[in-house]
């Protein structure tokens, strides 16, 4: 691929993305911090995937259908520093598997600076990177 290559496009696009996110998602079902929020939190799983593969489209820069509020569905959640560190520590391991290098930067980038958005806004704008030391 050309170096001016989307990272939607580098990913698969949807299709690539899902088959990215379906096994992460299985690691937080399972796992003994996050897995007890999202599956309280999640009813119909099918559809929390279709939703959050648009969310990474969009994030990868391609055609996504995602309807916004990403920081308001996590706002009731309880979310304390230790789940984002889990959430992403996951994410990365996942991403190491089944990214080549490349992308494994660009999504844990991204991923890393939506965590400090997400945690800003739901710690009371607190600083993200004060608490990664």
């Amino acid at each position: 691929m050309s170096e001016n290559t989307s990272l939607y496009e580098r990913l698969g696009g949807h299709e690539g993305i899902l088959k990215l996110i379906k096994p992460f998602y299985a690691d937080v079902r399972q796992h003994a911090v996050l897995g007890p929020i999202f599956n309280s939190h999640i009813q119909d799983w099918p559809a929390h995937m279709e939703k959050i593969t648009e969310f990474w489209a969009m994030q990868a820069g391609g055609q996504s259908r995602y309807p916004g509020g990403f920081a308001g569905a996590h706002m009731s959640l309880g979310l304390r520093a230790e789940h984002f560190q889990h959430w992403l520590g996951l994410w990365e391991l996942n991403n190491a598997r089944s990214l080549a290098p490349r992308e494994v930067e660009a999504m844990n980038a991204r991923a890393q600076r939506l965590a400090g958005r997400l945690f800003e806004v739901t710690q009371g704008h607190q600083h993200w990177l004060s608490r990664q030391k």
